[in-house]
């Protein structure tokens, strides 16, 4: 067997992890594009094997078929090499919601949550955003520093989740522990996943016997007619999705217009430059990296390599995205350019109206801290910030940044 066809564990598959990876992905793309292609044979944390889809028209076409490419992860040929506690065993093993679920399982489920997520006021989202927004602000902007991740970027959107899916303020806390160490892919993500679990449980038992105007009960009293374990598996990878990857996404927004030139110089006055640096850093700084994805339902070829049935394929949306084919390094992807796939793609991609909720929610949350803190400057020299490894997010360590005090 050539290595053009070589099964995943072969000879020659990469380690997707280490230094490279976690802090210059876009070296570690193009050297794996130039080295293996658009598909790429690779060991998961553990030797445990996989392909990676790295082009963008390979995972295009492997979202787009799910008949070739499906959900279930109960497909895999290689829960065998599964170590225990294995770090990335919450995102591979099979649960009952609409993230695995097919066909019109999939579709009845989708539905639930667009439409309860449809019914979202925008003005009054951006008006919560507003205030949340102002009251982080207020606790550091007297100290004239601070760090913008920690204290700002990482805090915000959870608590307006919270707020959007009536958590109680009691439970919020740990709840945004938990999905945090989830996503952290460390010996804590199994147990934290089982304490989410009990947390949307309460969430939902209490949703169903007192009902409110929030994204839970609107799930609850959906025609769909979820069972309260249907909605507790949906609703994790719901907080997840909207929790992590938006404050990322803004985090990684304040980096770049704080570095990038192309921006730096609107910090004083315009505000035209914010959702062109939002959508620039989907392109290039992209919070959700990586999806473990599909599994191969049959025996099939992509880019010339043998996909056997059960093998698992994740989907590298930031390595997609940075395609010359479609990214020209020479060009940049342009204010008005949003065919990145940075929220999915597919009938398993982010579904409506989420992206445009994360939208509202970041930009609010840019525009009212550069209208707050406009003389806001790094604190250290960009190539000092550090990125958080990760085999999930793009997430930067800390954002140290200074700024005139002002009163709180």
């Amino acid at each position: 067997m050539t290595d053009e066809t070589a099964a995943p564990h072969a000879d020659g598959a990469v380690r997707l992890y280490g230094e490279e990876f976690d802090q210059r992905p876009a070296d570690f793309f193009e050297r794996m594009r130039r080295e293996h292609g658009p598909v790429v044979p690779v060991l998961l944390e553990g030797d445990v094997p996989a392909w990676y889809v790295i082009g963008y028209r390979e995972v295009n076409h492997v979202t787009g078929n799910p008949g070739l490419f499906a959900r279930d992860t109960r497909r895999w040929n290689a829960w065998d090499a599964v170590p225990e506690n294995w770090s990335l065993l919450p995102f591979v093993g099979w649960n009952p919601s609409v993230m695995l679920a097919e066909g019109e399982e999939h579709h009845r489920r989708s539905t639930a949550i667009s439409d309860a997520l449809d019914a979202v006021d925008r003005t009054e989202l951006a008006g919560d955003c507003e205030r949340i927004a102002d009251r982080l602000i207020d606790e550091f902007a007297g100290d004239g520093e601070a760090d913008l991740a920690a204290r700002f970027a990482d805090r915000l959107p959870p608590l307006v989740m919270a707020g959007l899916f009536g958590v109680p303020a009691a439970e919020a806390p740990d709840m945004i522990r938990d999905v945090t160490a989830v996503a952290g892919s460390d010996e804590d993500a199994v147990p934290a996943y089982q304490r989410l679990q009990e947390t949307m449980r309460r969430l939902a038992e209490a949703r169903r016997s007192r009902p409110g105007p929030d994204v839970t009960s609107r799930m609850l009293q959906h025609p769909a007619d979820l069972t309260v374990d249907e909605l507790v598996s949906d609703l994790i990878p719901m907080m997840s999705a909207g929790h992590l990857p938006t404050g990322h996404w803004i985090g990684n927004t304040l980096r770049l217009m704080l570095v990038d030139e192309r921006f730096a110089v609107t910090l004083q006055g315009g505000r035209g430059s914010v959702s062109q640096a939002l959508n620039q850093v989907l392109w290039e700084d992209t919070p959700s990296q990586n999806n473990i994805g599909r599994f191969a339902v049959h025996s099939s070829e992509l880019a010339g390599r043998r996909i056997r049935p059960g093998d698992m394929l994740i989907l590298g949306w930031a390595a997609a995205n940075s395609d010359p084919q479609v990214q020209p390094p020479a060009h940049g992807a342009g204010a008005g350019n949003r065919a990145h796939l940075s929220f999915g793609h597919g009938d398993h991609g982010c579904p409506f109206p989420a992206p445009e909720l994360a939208e509202i929610i970041a930009r609010t949350a840019v525009e009212v801290l550069l209208d707050r803190l406009p003389d806001i400057e790094l604190a250290v020299k960009p190539d000092e910030l550090l990125w958080l490894p990760s085999f999930w997010v793009r997430r930067l360590a800390a954002l140290p940044v200074r700024f005139s005090p002002a009163a709180g």
